[in-house]
């Protein structure tokens, strides 16, 4: 089964807040960059081998703009 990926801020945002149910707070959004902008990561190397370096991007993007 192929899921779609969320393509653009607002697609992602409702994805986090609304189908997951988690609160997209600033605290989460600096966690979860911690783990995906450190390219040691084992879970964002796990990251990128699901979803692809592409999308991995547009995540970090999108949590940087949640941050604002």
């Amino acid at each position: 089964m192929k899921v779609k990926l969320p393509s653009t801020y607002e697609e992602w945002k409702d994805c986090i807040e609304i189908q997951c149910q988690i609160p997209l707070t600033f605290a989460f959004a600096q966690e979860r960059l911690q783990v995906y902008e450190d390219v040691e990561n084992e879970e964002r190397m796990r990251f990128i081998r699901l979803y692809g370096e592409s999308h991995l991007n547009n995540i970090i993007t999108w949590f940087k703009q949640a941050c604002l």
